[in-house]
């Protein structure tokens, strides 16, 4: 099984890395919410004081860091889809694999393709000026941050099989990833403290797995001040949400 694994992630990374314009568009969109808007935003909230004392980029850059794994991770489930339409999932179907095997290859592969692009953009975060001090010191801060990454990235990809397992077309998973990214995105607290909102907001966010994702990565790379979670209950909700999603795309795939 574990042979049957690590040959369908590797097929997926010689794939990943053969799509240079795959890396390069999965980049623009965050840099563009990072060094567009966070500047312009930034430069009209220059009066206004952020927790911990941060400027505004420095604020939103563990969200946008979110952003990146978001965008490549839920996505990957369209490989399936492809896979299906051009027969090679039938080819593997019909080979002794179990499909178990296939899902994990499969989860493992997008999760470390969603890794990498994290950590491009968390190099590109240092080019605008981005200062990550940390909770826990700058070198356990990097760790744990590529920690949440695969956490992060491991739960969406499975999603995105989960949806991709029960659709046919690769224009309606992408209409129904995108319904379900940007709020996904916008309601994570990425661009913004979610201790002001109203109430009602509030139980919107609460229900958001990406808020604990993007408030565990302000914990280990910007420290104390700018977080509204203990990390353990952060750390407690991603593994949760992995575990059941990892679980719902293994039985909705096998059932395919």
């Amino acid at each position: 099984m574990i042979s049957d694994v690590i040959t369908i992630w590797q097929r997926e990374m010689i794939r990943y890395f053969r799509s240079k314009s795959r890396i390069i568009t999965s980049l623009v969109m965050p840099i563009l919410w990072l060094g567009v808007m966070g500047t312009a935003i930034g430069s009209t909230l220059a009066g206004v004081k952020f927790p911990g004392g941060l400027n505004y980029i420095s604020f939103i850059a563990p969200g946008i860091l979110a952003m990146a794994i978001l965008f490549t991770s839920i996505f990957t489930g369209i490989s399936v889809i492809f896979d299906r339409e051009f027969g090679f999932l039938k080819e593997i179907l019909v080979a002794p694999v179990s499909r178990t095997s296939i899902v994990l290859g499969k989860t493992l592969g997008g999760t470390t393709a969603a890794m990498i692009q994290g950590v491009l953009m968390l190099l590109i975060s240092l080019l605008f000026g981005v200062h990550f001090a940390g909770e826990y010191g700058i070198a356990v801060g990097v760790l744990g941050a590529i920690l949440v990454m695969f956490l992060i990235g491991i739960g969406l990809v499975s999603l995105g099989i989960a949806f991709a397992s029960k659709m046919e077309s690769m224009e309606g998973f992408q209409l129904v990833m995108n319904f379900l990214v940007m709020p996904m995105f916008f309601l994570s607290g990425a661009m913004y403290p979610i201790g002001s909102l109203p109430q009602w907001l509030k139980s919107v966010v609460y229900f958001d797995p990406m808020t604990y994702g993007v408030d565990a990565l302000r914990h280990f790379l910007i420290g104390p001040g700018v977080t509204s979670f203990p990390l353990w209950l952060d750390l407690s909700v991603l593994v949760a949400f992995f575990a059941i999603l990892l679980s719902l795309g293994t039985y909705l795939f096998r059932k395919m």
